[in-house]
């Protein structure tokens, strides 16, 4: 999308590049020089201007034009150095908008790599050139060309880690020529002032190559130019990292290279940065170095440790919290359910002797209206009369204390022999079982050896038998009619005695049912004293129980409902007779246990 409000300018240009031949396009893209520079540094319209360079493809113009040949381009190396200007400038401050992914993954990465390429031309033919003023002139256009570069760089430190990994940029290094080597060791060094920490990121081989080189240009080379930026730049890297210090202190690759710095003649002009170098590289400054580095080591492994026991207690925080929580609100509640307790205590307490005073006040005012009623002279013998009920009242209520009293003492030991019998039935019926499976299948064990006398005997009184019972001759179809005959009663027999062994298992099932029901009985308390589910033990689970207990109560409720008139002349047990349908009505809403609802 083509931005609105283009500098005319800017749309002129691109017009022209675009109707003009290929050969004239570098000629005409200078003229961009012309129009950056007239802009002031800084401002929103070079922002603008750069956008619009950029949106109409003349930045991506310029970079083809640099990845051509040189000898084809009008002007050569002239034209060439100041469009690597002209498209260092359009990059730096520029905001591609929407293809920004484009613009710093491709664009940059090419521009940076081009001018890589143009600066190994430009050495190709600055060793090769033969006249003076033609050196001169080639270094002034490579100084451009990695000025260029440097700008780009500062103004896109990303691109400094593809930089150093490049192989132009190794062989750059590597030249012999004082003056080219000068130069591209001054970029280096202003490249880690700006970000050193890209260094440490480029790969060990790469890193190694470029310490060979400045190390190799220090020592061997005879220019004090070149070991001066040598030294300047082998300085900044140590006291920048200690890591590449390290690495040429002990290493076997720059084993004695502090004596031979030791050895380079004194007075030069570096003489002071190469005593800092020689100070840096002393066993003490390294120890220190280690030191340091141990010391940080044992701060990170501490930071870390710390951090995992605090992550580790902060996670555990909300359970310590909830297990607080519930155990403050657990004793909170006993507390409460304690005080209720002793309320509800106190509350019977009084509601019991509020009970009692209404029972005496009652019996002296039943009291009181009797004596009215009776005669006086049978108030004696009405006394005579009240005083035996209460005695029996009284004594049985006594009776039945003891009796319950007696009971709950015996219990453990009624528990206890019901106990052993049933151990001792499932003992016995285990052992009935075991020696019923031995004569089934091992019954030749009872068998004996017979001697020869007792063998004698035996043939003998077969012999015998057979004299006296002579076999009558049965055909083939007689006999096997009786074998099929005796086969289906053996048949008979077995299939009775399988119904027999069920109907001795479920008898013993219902035997050992009552027996957990009579337990339970003799267990449970009585039904003024029971309290939640204990009611429930009183059910039975045998309909014909269940419904003779219900007739019971019903013959109960009857006659305890019945006007006094018609309990004249009955006994105490005599039934009252119920109607069915009364009855069946009454059985339809039983419950019995074990069975589920409708």
């Amino acid at each position: 999308m083509k931005p609105t409000g283009t500098d005319p300018r800017i749309l002129s240009l691109a017009a022209e590049v675009a109707k003009s031949p290929e050969h004239n396009v570098p000629v005409i893209l200078l003229k961009l020089k012309e129009i950056l520079n007239n802009t002031p540094l800084g401002s929103s319209e070079l922002k603008k201007i750069k956008q619009d360079i950029y949106c109409y493809d003349l930045v991506q113009y310029c970079l083809l034009v640099l990845s051509q040949d040189c000898s084809r381009i009008q002007g050569s190396w002239t034209t060439i150095s100041q469009l690597t200007q002209i498209l260092s400038h359009c990059c730096v401050g520029l905001e591609p908008g929407e293809d920004a992914e484009e613009f710093y993954n491709e664009l940059l990465p090419s521009a940076a790599e081009n001018f890589l390429i143009l600066g190994r031309q430009l050495q190709t033919c600055f060793i090769n050139a033969a006249k003076g003023e033609e050196k001169d002139k080639l270094l002034h256009f490579f100084q451009i060309v990695t000025d260029s570069l440097f700008w780009l760089l500062g103004g896109h430190v990303q691109l400094i880690q593809n930089v150093l990994q490049s192989d132009h940029f190794l062989l750059l290094l590597q030249t012999d020529n004082v003056q080219i080597g000068s130069t591209v060791m001054t970029m280096v060094q202003n490249i880690l002032q700006i970000n050193s920490g890209d260094l440490l990121r480029i790969e060990g081989k790469t890193l190694h190559s470029i310490l060979d080189e400045v190390v190799f240009k220090l020592l061997s080379t005879p220019s004090p130019v070149l070991r001066s930026t040598a030294t300047k730049l082998l300085l900044l890297m140590a006291e920048s990292h200690q890591e590449i210090l390290i690495l040429l202190r002990p290493s076997a690759c720059y084993k004695g290279l502090r004596n031979l710095l030791n050895k380079q003649e004194p007075g030069t002009e570096f003489s002071q940065e190469l005593r800092q170098l020689i100070g840096l590289l002393s066993p003490k400054v390294y120890q220190g170095v280690e030191e340091q580095k141990l010391h940080q080591a044992a701060c990170l492994i501490q930071a870390y440790w710390k951090g995992f026991q605090t992550r580790k207690r902060l996670k555990k925080l909300p359970s310590a919290v909830i297990t607080l929580q519930r155990s403050f609100r657990a004793k909170r509640t006993k507390i409460l359910l304690k005080l209720n307790r002793q309320k509800e205590e106190e509350n019977r307490r009084l509601q019991l002797q509020l009970q009692r005073q209404r029972a005496m006040r009652l019996y002296r005012e039943l009291r009181l209206s009797m004596l009215e009623i009776v005669h006086p002279g049978q108030v004696e013998k009405h006394n005579r009369e009240i005083e035996e009920k209460s005695a029996l009242i009284i004594q049985k209520h006594w009776r039945g204390y003891r009796e319950r009293k007696n009971f709950r003492q015996q219990r453990p030991s009624i528990t206890e022999y019901k106990a052993a019998v049933t151990l001792q039935r499932a003992t016995l019926k285990f052992l009935a079982k075991c020696r019923k499976k031995k004569k089934l299948f091992a019954p030749w064990q009872e068998l004996r050896e017979l001697t020869d006398a007792r063998r004698v005997e035996l043939k003998q009184q077969v012999d015998d038998y057979v004299r006296r019972h002579p076999s009558s001759q049965m055909s083939d179809v007689t006999s096997k009619e009786l074998h099929s005959q005796a086969q289906q009663q053996l048949q008979y027999y077995f299939m009775g005695r399988a119904l027999e062994e069920r109907t001795q298992q479920h008898r013993e099932a219902l035997m050992a049912q009552i027996s957990t029901n009579i337990e339970q009985l003799m267990k449970a308390p009585s039904l003024k004293e029971a309290e939640g589910q204990e009611p429930e033990l009183f059910l039975s689970r045998s309909r014909p129980v269940a419904a003779k207990a219900k007739h019971a109560h019903l013959t109960t409720l009857k006659h305890m409902q019945a006007p006094w008139w018609k309990k004249l002349g009955e006994e105490a047990g005599e039934e009252v007779d119920i109607p069915k349908d009364e009855l069946s009505v009454e059985l339809g809403t039983l419950f019995i246990g074990g069975t589920k609802p409708p």
